[in-house]
């Protein structure tokens, strides 16, 4: 427990500043996400040593930074996207700190970022309590948001809907067509163009030409309208309509892979326009028009698009359909309570699985580097795994989980790295698509670890140490993704347990 202090301490803010060797994770993640790039400005609030302007000013950003205590002489410059980076959370002043946040959103032109400490476990040693926060031993304050609280506040100073972009940041629009862009895309499965089939004489004629009408219509479902691809005047020069441009495509491609395509367009809007009944469902116009595009070609209106996603928002909160989803799934590895899933493979699964998930990541937003989803097949509780090693590992351990309550979005976390008998995984395989880059070398561990023997008892072999232990017993060790004899097995054991498994060939 931390202990009040009897009067008041001297806050060393400036002591909180953090010397980064990279670029920082919420700024990172704005420029992955093209909400940060080189058309924008880019200012960073309270910068510290400036590490984020410095790293970015040098990638061809146009970047600026203030600091109160490192860069004072600074301006306050206006900016399309501003960084209000682990700022609020050592600010002790309450009013100082609703102060800083109006500010900095003042200054903002498209999005702010931010970002502060999110509690993930207790916090005592060497800390004094202070305030809402605590005293560290370097004399800063530390204020631990949860997350759910953290989006609460960002909210209620700015009165807006702030998108988590990860555990403890989050992106505030002005714009809201921009944020719904932004909120869809996040929705938006991988798509590939598909393949040529026939060698039509046509086609190959205007091959170069309808190119960008392909990739369109994959990226989309839908075919563009005029003003959304460059090249639809020349391809109207050619060919009158983009229907009978798109048929000349068709007569070259399979007609089933655009029809596939479409659907999971169709199923990306249902699951974005049902997780926006949990803050408010924009109107049609406040839409950017490429949505609006995409809902009015793939549902013919938005009502019909929005009546689809309340149906599948009423069939979320019945737990025994989500259980048969995740039952019928075929992608991920089901276990009596839980079906588990590698992040990848999201996508991929039925769209009521999908919307889920989204149900925790809307507002809580997925645990930093999160490898498997848990979907809780008796509870309505959603989790993220992280192993950290799991394409390198054979048999990776688990580091952290965090646990989501849907009911009320309770977290829990928990921490595996200092455990002597951690967690780890087999059948890698089975948690992802059959496109993931190693699921090869996954499967041939598992057949030969079938083999071996090594995989039949599962009640033990779930733990680290139970996992060691087996390997003894069988005289087996891995190198890399293969199983091998131990060079000092004992020559008697190996030829009873070739003898044993041979038996049971038989």
């Amino acid at each position: 427990m931390v202990a009040p202090i009897p009067e008041t301490p001297e806050i060393e803010r400036h002591r909180a500043a953090i010397a980064r060797t990279d670029i920082s994770k919420p700024v990172r993640l704005a420029i992955e996400s093209a909400i940060l790039n080189k058309n924008t400005t880019f200012f960073d609030y309270g910068c510290g040593y400036g590490g984020d302007v410095d790293r970015t000013r040098n990638q061809g950003y146009t970047s600026t930074g203030w600091d109160p205590y490192y860069q004072p002489n600074n301006p306050l410059t206006p900016a399309d996207i501003i960084n209000l980076g682990s700022v609020i959370n050592v600010i002790e002043d309450p009013a100082e700190r609703r102060e800083a946040l109006l500010k900095a959103w003042e200054l903002t032109q498209q999005v702010l970022i931010v970002s502060a400490q999110v509690l993930l476990a207790e916090r005592s040693s060497g800390q004094i309590a202070y305030g809402d926060g605590i005293v560290t031993r370097r004399n800063t304050f530390q204020k631990y948001y949860e997350q759910e609280e953290l989006k609460a506040y960002i909210d209620q100073v700015l009165g807006v809907d702030a998108i988590p972009a990860a555990l403890g940041i989050y992106f505030v629009f002005r714009d809201e067509a921009q944020a719904e862009s932004f909120r869809a895309s996040r929705f938006r499965s991988r798509t590939t163009t598909p393949r040529i089939r026939l060698n039509i004489k046509r086609f190959e004629d205007y091959q170069e030409l309808l190119a960008p009408l392909m990739a369109f219509v994959a990226e989309r479902g839908r075919l563009p309208n005029a003003t959304e691809l460059s090249s639809v005047p020349d391809i109207l020069a050619e060919f009158s309509t983009l229907r009978r441009a798109f048929q000349v495509i068709l007569q070259a491609t399979d007609q089933e892979e655009w029809d596939a395509i479409a659907d999971k367009r169709r199923q990306d809007l249902i699951v974005y326009l049902a997780l926006t009944q949990f803050s408010h469902r924009p109107k049609f116009g406040n839409l950017d028009s490429t949505v609006q595009n995409d809902i009015k070609a793939l549902f013919g209106s938005y009502k019909q698009a929005c009546t689809a996603a309340d149906l599948m928002l009423v069939s979320v909160g019945n737990l025994h359909l989500v259980a048969n989803c995740c039952k019928q799934s075929k992608i991920g590895k089901l276990l009596p309570k839980a079906l588990y899933v590698h992040v990848s493979a999201l996508e991929t699964l039925n769209p009521l699985l999908r919307l889920y998930e989204g149900c925790a990541s809307r507002t809580i937003g997925r645990m930093d580097g999160a490898t498997l989803i848990k979907f809780n097949t008796h509870l309505p509780k959603i989790s993220y795994l992280f192993y950290p090693d799991f394409d390198t590992d054979p048999h990776p351990t688990l580091h952290t989980s965090m646990q989501i309550d849907l009911r009320d979005l309770q977290v829990t976390y928990r921490d595996y790295d200092l455990s002597e008998n951690p967690p780890i995984l087999h059948r890698k395989e089975t948690f992802v698509a059959s496109d993931y880059p190693f699921y090869e070398r996954f499967a041939k561990l598992t057949q030969q670890e079938e083999k071996w023997g090594l995989l039949d008892n599962t009640s033990t072999i779930g733990t680290r140490k139970g996992w060691e232990k087996c390997l003894r017993e069988h005289c087996a060790e891995l190198r890399g993704h293969r199983v091998y004899w131990r060079k000092d097995a004992d020559p008697y054991r190996v030829k009873l347990l070739l003898s044993a498994r041979n038996h049971n060939k038989g």
